[in-house]
């Protein structure tokens, strides 16, 4: 398997060959290969800066002969018209590397300000704010780690470091307890220790899981907030719990006052806008 580190370079690497292709001929065409310069990156709106340790891979990965002068880091609170970084190096390298960089940093920033919005809304409950796997392919360990920079918390990865065992896996496994003792099999024969979660969609299906054990954490999926505080009655921190489905910023406080341990949001990864930032010559 990949490491972070392969993966993120991996990204690099088809993003500059999506981009660049055979030449940026615009560059190319106007601006001598040795000359030299300094570009700015320009914060255009408030919000959670993330992303400046990623910018670096890319400028050095390009031309490791860029040098970055970083005034504001990954998790900063950043305002309009905060300088966050100054590079210098060859023009012709400045041009190229910016809109990937402002590609990846405006995404990340984006998610981990969004995080920070509901990471603040649950203070005092000890309610934490989990992602999900809804994100965008190839940059998955990046917005992941923009809800890190946020405040929030990595759900799981992907499918292999965890068991959530979902609406779909219950009903071809036949049933609940099908299912927990087929997972149990299986992490036996594997040899692997896994946490296991499981979906529930109602009471009857909470009662199944009470009743035969073997999971680490049980999701309420789209249940309602009053049955939601029923449903942590019911389980008595005997498990973890979490809230999942249809959760809004206008929802979540409510949610997390039932007294869940995790409230998720695929909307920090889904349904993000940017944060609107620029990179110009000085």
């Amino acid at each position: 398997m990949l490491s972070v580190e392969e993966l993120n370079e991996r990204l690099i690497e088809l993003s500059f060959a999506e981009d660049i292709g055979d030449g940026d001929h615009t560059t190319l065409c106007c601006i001598p290969a040795d000359a030299v310069g300094k570009s700015q990156l320009i914060i255009k709106e408030d919000g959670i800066l993330a992303g400046v340790r990623v910018a670096r891979e890319v400028f050095m990965h390009f031309d490791p002969t860029m040098q970055m002068e970083v005034f504001i880091d990954d998790g900063a609170e950043v305002r309009k018209g905060d300088i966050a970084f100054v590079v210098t190096g060859k023009i012709q390298s400045l041009l190229q590397t910016e809109r990937l960089m402002l590609n990846i940093m405006q995404r990340m920033s984006g998610i981990a300000t969004m995080t920070h919005e509901y990471v603040s809304l649950l203070e005092g409950t000890g309610t934490r704010v989990l992602d999900t796997r809804k994100t965008t392919p190839g940059m998955r360990m990046l917005e992941k780690e923009a809800v890190k920079i946020g405040g929030g918390v990595n759900h799981r990865i992907g499918l292999f470091d965890m068991i959530l065992l979902k609406d779909n896996h219950v009903d071809f496994a036949g049933g609940i307890t099908n299912a927990i003792d087929r997972c149990h099999k299986y992490l036996d024969e594997k040899g692997l220790k896994l946490k296991i979660e499981i979906e529930v969609r109602n009471f009857d299906e909470i009662q199944q899981v009470l009743s035969h054990g073997g999971v680490d954490r049980i999701m309420l999926d789209n249940f309602s907030v009053e049955n939601t505080r029923k449903a942590v009655e019911l389980i008595d921190h005997r498990y973890e719990t979490e809230s999942s489905g249809g959760i809004t910023i206008e929802t979540i406080r409510d949610y997390a006052e039932c007294g869940v341990d995790y409230v998720s949001v695929g909307a920090l990864t889904h349904s993000v806008k940017g944060l609107d930032m620029s990179f110009k010559a000085c």
